[in-house]
């Protein structure tokens, strides 16, 4: 009787550290963190068999829960089902930060039935487990109804902490490895886009606007006598000034929408499917807004800046990156030359 306990628990050792082996290889293997919660979600159904298994992950903004990933009964409805934070079991362990193991739900007061009314699904028993990083709750591990047996045990808790940090660890990387592409196509100052990126989205706006015979629209934006502003005020007030511009044309602009830092004190904004008369609107009216508004007052410097602008349009204008940002960049300097505080477009000059 003790070999046959001894040997099942060998198995049971022999099991679990090859789903540790599956998910550890998962994790260095593949940076979509997407796959990697899968994998671990896949593998924790294979070694403890439940009606229902899920990854629920923190909104911080809205402190709720979400659905990131839902496995079984009806889980397709959970896709847009949330929860508050301290709200059902999950939301309880995405407050408190502590494991439970609720053996019968409809004695325990803070089980929450909506979510049984969403799916059709009846729970009976619960375990709950966080993911957390650096003190702090990113998600929560949820698992229903335990089939095969009464009930879920006090065992399966270490199991699913030890998935809980490689979720955890998952979801770090995902998140360093989008910062580290955020600050390789951001610009420090303002948090447009840099130059480089704009390269780069622009020869995939040029392929989709053939494939689909869109329109497109580049806008240069050149600050006048901004060096003044450094000169007069310090380079500090001048970065602080770039980055409120940046914040100006970036809030006027649509979702679909693009905006740069070209370089200097040098805008671009990219259009999609914006012809040139409706790029002038855009234009135009980014310049009553520059005009308009008084900057760094909190400093008490009440500072009033215009620009000169220069617009191109894809195709009738040019047809390639080079020749788009060449003409974009000539009708600017045009308005600089003559006027500043002023719009030229390509191919045909300053416009009223």
């Amino acid at each position: 009787m003790d070999k046959t306990k001894g040997d099942q628990q060998l198995r049971l050792q022999v099991e679990r550290l090859s789903l540790f082996h599956e998910v550890g290889k998962a994790l260095v293997s593949n940076l979509d963190v997407q796959n990697i919660l899968q994998v671990i979600m896949e593998k924790l159904s294979e070694f403890i068999h439940a009606d229902n298994w899920s990854l629920l992950m923190v909104d911080e903004d809205a402190k709720e829960l979400y659905f990131e990933i839902a496995i079984g009964t009806n889980a397709q409805q959970l896709k847009d089902v949330r929860l508050k934070i301290g709200e059902g079991i999950a939301g309880t362990v995405a407050q408190t930060g502590e494991p439970l193991l609720v053996a019968d739900v409809n004695s325990d007061p803070r089980f929450a039935a909506r979510v049984d009314e969403v799916t059709g699904m009846t729970t009976q028993s619960v375990v709950c487990v966080p993911i957390r990083a650096h003190g702090r709750i990113l998600g929560v591990i949820e698992l229903l109804n335990c089939v095969g047996k009464e009930k879920f045990k006090e065992d399966d808790l270490p199991l699913l902490g030890n998935l809980a940090d490689y979720a955890a660890i998952a979801l770090e990387n995902a998140r360093y490895v989008q910062r580290i592409t955020e600050l390789t196509i951001t610009d420090d100052c303002t948090s447009l886009y840099n130059a480089r990126h704009l390269r780069f989205v622009l020869d995939a706006e040029i392929y989709r606007s053939r494939r689909y015979g869109y329109e497109f629209s580049i806008i240069f934006i050149d600050l006048d006598r901004f060096k003044m502003v450094n000169d007069t005020h310090g380079h500090l007030a001048g970065s602080k000034l770039l980055s409120l511009v940046g914040d100006l044309i970036k809030s006027n602009l649509r979702l679909i929408d693009y905006a740069f830092r070209y370089g200097g004190d040098e805008f671009v904004i990219l259009l999609p499917q914006t012809g040139k008369e409706q790029a002038f609107v855009v234009v135009r009216r980014l310049k009553d807004l520059l005009n308009s508004t008084v900057f760094l007052a909190e400093e008490g410097l009440n500072l009033k800046l215009t620009a000169s602008f220069g617009l191109a349009c894809f195709p009738q204008d040019g047809q390639t990156r080079n020749e788009l940002l060449l003409l974009a960049d000539k009708a600017m300097y045009l308005a600089k030359q003559t006027r500043r505080n002023s719009i030229a477009v390509a191919n045909e000059g300053i416009r009223a």
